[in-house]
């Protein structure tokens, strides 16, 4: 057989096959991101360019390749491509095309950014806000009238692929397959706790339950209630609404709860409008998690620069299809409030 790459020699047809497959390396040219207005920057990544370099030094250390090839990603390209991503959500493919990358790398820059923020989960996510408590009760008295409240909590589903492990139990109520996720927020949607961890079928009041939160509360380390719809139990500290009002100071009880309550239905509008990435997952429930925890920190990193904010409508509360009973303490609680505040 003759050599393939020796000039001076006759060339069989295998040669002549390696070489029509062998291509000269392609390296796509990659425009500098920040050179764009701010409007672009905002469409396409959710935040302005004084944002992103602000995002870009908390990062910088956990994302930065390090190699010595000049071709390698920036961190800020690697960052603004898990954005793009994260704001889009469209397939991976699509967004390596518009970052001038594949496919793979892409990928790749979306998880290295995930672990990244993950880092900064505390830092921007803490309970029961970046306010002290007493002007956290003021913000939401001011809404509806209703004291002491600290939180707004509820659940809300992410839809992701059928997993191919225990798959029946990412099945939620509605009947497709989902990650259930228990936020709080505050008067001004931001997300004061995350549980991103558990399958669809789920029930909010387990997810409740088995929360280190929840331990925090019976131990009585937070001033102040949670609001929670009826599918928690009434306790002691997360108030429910009446399921049977009567007319009167129960019934206005139940008004302002819901007017409050409303402010956990408007961030997770506000959260899924931002990141579209949220409307579906395609991956696996637990790349998925870290998908949710990484939006709902840049949710409240995007809250605290005031940056732009989605407009949504204010929802209308769902009623879940199984309710809890009362517990007595909860319930007394309840009463207590509603014969002080809006009888």
């Amino acid at each position: 057989m003759a050599f393939p790459f020796d000039e001076g020699r006759i060339i069989d047809r295998e040669a002549q096959i390696v070489r029509a497959i062998h291509r000269e390396r392609v390296i796509r040219p990659r425009y500098d991101i920040l050179s764009f207005p701010d409007e672009h920057l905002r469409e396409r990544y959710r935040f302005s360019a004084e944002s992103l370099l602000y995002l870009n030094n908390l990062l910088h250390p956990y994302i930065e390749n390090v190699t010595h090839r000049g071709s390698a990603l920036s961190s800020l390209q690697t960052m603004c491509i898990a954005l793009r991503f994260f704001a889009s959500g469209s397939f991976l493919y699509s967004v390596g095309d518009a970052e001038h990358i594949g496919k793979a790398t892409a990928c790749r820059s979306v998880r290295k950014v995930c672990l990244a923020l993950k880092r900064f989960m505390h830092r921007f996510i803490r309970f029961p806000g970046h306010k002290p408590t007493r002007v956290i009760k003021t913000e939401f008295h001011q809404l509806a009238g209703f004291p002491n409240i600290i939180g707004c909590i509820d659940g809300t589903h992410v839809p992701i692929k059928a997993p191919s492990q225990n798959e029946a139990d990412f099945v939620n109520r509605k009947g497709f397959h989902s990650i259930n996720v228990q936020m709080i927020c505050d008067a001004g949607n931001l997300i004061s706790n995350v549980e991103a961890r558990w399958p669809g079928s789920v029930h909010d009041a387990r997810m409740y339950r088995e929360s280190n939160l929840s331990t925090k509360f019976l131990q009585r380390e937070f001033d102040g209630y949670l609001l929670g719809d009826r599918g928690y139990p009434c306790l002691p500290t997360l108030i429910t609404p009446y399921p049977d009002p009567d007319v009167g100071a129960q019934t206005q009880f139940n008004v302002a709860h819901s007017r409050t309550r409303v402010k956990i239905e408007m961030t997770f509008g506000i959260l899924k409008e931002r990141f579209q990435c949220l409307r579906r997952l395609r991956v696996c429930p637990d790349r998925a998690c870290d998908i949710i925890v990484a939006c709902a920190i840049l949710h409240n990193f995007a809250t605290l620069r005031n940056e732009f904010t989605p407009v949504v409508e204010e929802p209308v509360p769902e009623e879940p299809l199984q309710q809890q009973a009362d517990m007595a303490d909860g319930h007394r609680v309840r009463d207590q409030i509603c014969l002080n505040h809006f009888s």
